[in-house]
C-alpha cells in the first residue's frame, strides 16, 4: 500500500495486567495462575499501534497521568511510530486493566479502569480540532466519555474526514451519534447491545446491520470472531472469511488489530471490501501471538499472509 492520509485516533491507554489460568476463580476463591504479564493496552492505543506498525501516519489523542505507566505508553507509541497528542493529568493516574486469559482456549475477560482518560472532555477535543480536521480517517471507541467522542466525530464529519466508531465497550448511544459515522465496527456482543438482535450467525449479523443502517450509519462492519467479518451497506452485503495465520494463542486485542488495520487501509485509499479483508488478516496474525500491542503485525507480514491466498 502506498503512503496515505493521516489517521487520528481518540481513545484510552491502559497498562494491561494479564493473568493466565486454567479457569477464573469464583467469588471468594483464590487459585494459582500459570503466568503473569504487564504490558501496554487500551483499545484506542492498541488500534493506534496496529495502524502505526502497518505504516500509517497515525496520531493518538488521549489523557495520561504523570507516572510509570505513562512512560510505558509513550515508549510503546515511539516503537510503533505513533505520534501522540497527550494531555498530561497529574491529578489522576494512567489507566490499568485486569485481563484474565483462559489457558486452554485463549478466551479472555477484562476489567478496565481508564483513570485520567475518563477526564477527556469536549473542551479537550476543541483544543485539538485542527488535528482532527487534518486527518483522512478518524477513529474512536467508547472507553473515554461519550460526549468527547461525539464532539470529535462531529468535528471530523464536518471536515469531510472518514469516521470510524468502534462501539466498545458496548453502551447505549444517542441517536445523533449514528449519523456521524461512515463506519461502525461492533463485534457480535456489541451489535446485540446496539440493536437488541442476538448475533449467532451471518444472517443474524445481516439483520443487526440492517437495523443499524436505519439509524443513519454509512456502512456497518460486524466482526464475527472465527467467522471473519461482515461488511454491510445499503447496496450490498459481503461476508469476509477469517484469514487463518495459525493456531490461536490469545484473542485479546484482535478487535483492536482489526480496527487499526481497517483505518490504515482506508487511509491509504484501499476500497472498503479489500480494506476489511486486510483488517481480517491483521487480526488473524494478532491472535497467534500473546499480548496486545506486541502482537500487532507489520505491513510486510500482512501482505505476505494475503499473498498466500
Amino acid at each position: 500500500m502506498a503512503s496515505g492520509k493521516p489517521v487520528v485516533i481518540l481513545g484510552v491507554f491502559v497498562a494491561d495486567t494479564a493473568y493466565r489460568a486454567d479457569r477464573q476463580p469464583r467469588m471468594g476463591e483464590t487459585i494459582l495462575g500459570n503466568s503473569f504479564k504487564l504490558g501496554p493496552g487500551g483499545k484506542g492505543s492498541n488500534q493506534a499501534v496496529a495502524a502505526g506498525k502497518l505504516g500509517a501516519d497515525v496520531t493518538f489523542l488521549t489523557r495520561l497521568g504523570v507516572d510509570a505507566f505513562a512512560d510505558m505508553a509513550k515508549a510503546t507509541w515511539a516503537e510503533a511510530s505513533v505520534k501522540s497528542a497527550v494531555i498530561d493529568t497529574p491529578q489522576s493516574y494512567t489507566g490499568a486493566a485486569y485481563i484474565f486469559i483462559e489457558e486452554t482456549t485463549g478466551n479472555n475477560a477484562i476489567i478496565v479502569s481508564p483513570g485520567a482518560a475518563m477526564l477527556i472532555s469536549p473542551e479537550d477535543i476543541e483544543a485539538n480540532a485542527g488535528l482532527i480536521r487534518g486527518a483522512g480517517v478518524f477513529v474512536t471507541q467508547l472507553e473515554q466519555p461519550i460526549d468527547a467522542a461525539l464532539r470529535a466525530l462531529e468535528i471530523a464529519r464536518g471536515a469531510g474526514v472518514t469516521t470510524i466508531l468502534n462501539p466498545a465497550p458496548a453502551a447505549k448511544l444517542p441517536d445523533r451519534s449514528y449519523t456521524l459515522c461512515d463506519y461502525v465496527t461492533p463485534n457480535e456482543t456489541e451489535a446485540e447491545e446496539l440493536t437488541g438482535i442476538k448475533v449467532s450467525s451471518i444472517d443474524d449479523a445481516r439483520r443487526a446491520a440492517d437495523s443499524l443502517l436505519k439509524k443513519g450509519i454509512g456502512s456497518v462492519i460486524i466482526t464475527l470472531g472465527e467467522k471473519g467479518a461482515l461488511l454491510h451497506t445499503a447496496a450490498r452485503s459481503d461476508h469476509v472469511p477469517v484469514v487463518n495465520a495459525g493456531p490461536v494463542v490469545e484473542t485479546t486485542g484482535a478487535g483492536d488489530a482489526f480496527n487499526g488495520g481497517l483505518a490504515a487501509a482506508l487511509a491509504k485509499g484501499v476500497e472498503p471490501l479489500q480494506a476489511v479483508r486486510f483488517a481480517c488478516a491483521v487480526a488473524g496474525i494478532s491472535v497467534t501471538r500473546p499480548g496486545t500491542a506486541p502482537s500487532m503485525p507489520t505491513l510486510h507480514e500482512v501482505e505476505a499472509l494475503l499473498a498466500e491466498g
